[in-house]
């Protein structure tokens, strides 16, 4: 999942999640009492190792039913593994002094890619939800980080989010449903369509994931059409400045060239008067 990690050389970062007044504090507090012998390369790794750990136990709850099944807690537990090594590597390379702003944003989010793969694969196969359905998921999350990614490419401004809801606030929403599905299981198909004469059954964790699914993807399209729109006032701003500027250099390169003109026929002038 991306995460808040330093963005890339001379990025402007801006976080403004609902949760951060309280991650925020608690990231630092954990930087400055986190061993010497731990380092931002570390925890990318151990952040890494929490997405195994989630994808891997929601694997295995999709060998049993769902309600009372532990792997879920397991899955939970990886949730928080995640969240304190990939949120917290950026700021302990920011308290130590020790950025590496392009390495670091580089690494950082191409391992997101692969978390992100790991956890929605191992929900398609928890069966929570329909695998199918969750890979529509993952790839409007996808989408979502691209968009991030170009975002920070062409403005300098590392945005997480707009709306408030940023990858602390997704697991700790899935931790929730991790914990209400212990208790209450899937409760079976609650819904069932017909697709060119298929029976395709829906239960509240495959509808929950579509939801999601669609709000990525509308969100997606609204930071589109809200970046393009910023960017296209902004290159139109510039480039009517530009063209005044050059129109200034071409009224002042015409007046040095007619200054040019009168002095010529000034001379000529004089020169006629002087044989005369």
């Amino acid at each position: 999942m991306t995460n808040e990690n330093e963005g890339a050389k001379n990025d402007i970062r801006v976080n403004d999640i609902f949760l951060g007044p309280l991650e925020r504090p608690a990231l630092q507090f954990f930087a400055r009492k986190m061993p010497a012998w731990v380092n931002s390369d570390m925890l990318t790794v151990f952040g890494l190792f929490g997405s195994v750990v989630a994808g891997f136990a929601y694997a295995m709850v999709g060998r049993g039913e769902i309600k009372g099944n532990p792997w879920l807690f397991v899955a939970t537990l990886g949730f928080f593994i995640n969240w304190f090594g990939d949120s917290l590597d950026g700021t302990l390379a920011r308290y130590r002094k020790h950025e590496r702003p392009n390495f670091g944003y580089y690494v950082d989010h191409a391992i997101d890619g692969i978390t992100c793969l790991i956890i929605f694969a191992g929900i398609g196969l928890s069966g929570i939800a329909r695998f199918d359905i969750t890979m529509l998921a993952l790839c409007g999350w996808l989408l979502l980080m691209i968009q991030v990614y170009l975002k920070t490419h062409v403005t300098g401004t590392f945005e997480m989010t707009s709306i408030g809801i940023g990858p602390t606030e997704v697991r700790l929403f899935v931790v929730i449903l991790n914990t209400v599905l212990y208790f209450t299981g899937t409760g079976g198909y609650i819904w069932t369509v017909s697709i060119q004469g298929e029976p395709y059954g829906l239960t509240i964790g495959s509808i929950i994931v579509f939801v999601a699914a669609i709000a990525f993807l509308v969100y997606y399209i609204y930071q589109v059409l809200r970046t393009a729109i910023i960017l296209a006032a902004q290159d139109e701003a510039r480039l009517v400045k530009r063209q005044a500027k050059e129109a200034r250099k071409a009224e002042k390169a015409a007046r040095k060239a007619e200054k040019a003109t009168r002095n010529i026929e000034n001379a000529t002038t004089d020169e006629k008067e002087v044989v005369l």
